[in-house]
């Protein structure tokens, strides 16, 4: 994954110019559980057409030009990538919401994901 490609091709957008703001979060797997228990890896596995749902919702939300999320499935050690999303758009009060809830959904309806201790 590479956030600079991403926000690059997002400047890319034919309705660029449109844009105030270009916002991005990259998830990577982190040392411990939300419980605080050591995680020595996780396993990912995400559900493209539901991302793909996702984006389209996004992209209808007011202000908001694009929408790209990478994604890395299988077996991830502490420290790897696991998603990255870009979102691009008019003001800030939309972008970071839009951002926030595209994040979200993707890990509530668009990926499973299994810690091991």
């Amino acid at each position: 994954m590479d956030i600079d490609r991403m926000i690059k091709a997002v400047k890319g957008h034919p309705d660029s110019k449109k844009m105030g703001m270009i916002a991005s979060h990259m998830g990577i797997v982190r040392e411990t559980s939300l419980n605080g228990d050591p995680v020595k890896s996780i396993e990912v596995r995400f559900d493209r057409e539901a991302i793909q749902a996702i984006i389209d919702d996004t992209k209808q939300m007011p202000g908001i030009i694009e929408v790209l999320v990478e994604t890395c499935d299988g077996r991830l050690n502490v420290g790897d990538d696991i998603m990255a999303v870009v979102v691009g758009g008019d003001i800030r009060d939309r972008v970071f919401p839009a951002l926030i809830e595209t994040v979200e959904r993707i890990k509530k309806k668009g990926s499973r994901k299994k810690e091991e201790f």
